[in-house]
């Protein structure tokens, strides 16, 4: 981490030249030392502190960071989100997300998708089981042909063929990139 604040104090001339024989004794700058004792200061107070990401305060849920990426990356990131219908930033924190927690997330839209997918599915389902139920009775429904059940068994395929490919194309969307941006 970039340290870019400063801490100052004005001393005698006396306190500063013992301050830098001392620095010196250890093999330190004056700057390393006087940082060296602000972190035992704080330390010793029962302040948390990351020597490479500071202070160690809890984060509030919704905090904005602010990342730089490649031109090439960016224009990527924004093709995908795109693809998804999600705004880029939304897109970015279900990335980070995905990857500190292993998930491997559903955009809303898509989960949506699939829900629906398996209602229609599920009723299809019911309702054949309708018409085996009164066929193992002796019964004749009035219901769907022959031809119209293996037209149903090719549509329940396909969407089952579907469903896989939405969610292999799902998994590998989280853990590749384009061939052209890696590096």
């Amino acid at each position: 981490m970039i340290a870019n604040s400063l801490i100052a104090a004005r001393v005698t001339s006396d306190t500063k030249g013992h301050f830098a024989a001392l620095a010196w004794r250890q093999g330190l700058t004056e700057s390393a030392l006087l940082k060296r004792l602000v972190d035992s200061a704080l330390d010793a107070a029962g302040e948390a502190y990351d020597d490479e990401m500071g202070p160690v305060r809890p984060v509030a849920t919704g905090t904005r960071i602010s990342v730089r990426l490649y031109a090439e990356d960016l224009l990527l990131l924004r093709e995908r989100a795109t693809a998804r219908s999600i705004p880029t930033g939304t897109y970015i924190s279900m990335l980070v997300r995905s990857h500190l927690r292993s998930l491997t997330p559903l955009p809303s839209d898509e989960l949506a998708a699939l829900k629906r997918s398996i209602a229609e599915v599920g009723a299809i389902g019911r309702n054949l089981n309708q018409i085996a139920r009164a066929l193992n009775r002796g019964e004749h429904p009035h219901g769907p042909s022959s031809g119209d059940l293996m037209a149903l068994l090719r549509a329940l395929t396909g969407l089952r063929d579907h469903t896989k490919a939405l969610i292999s194309a799902n998994l590998t969307s989280w853990s590749s990139g384009h061939e052209k941006a890696r590096r």
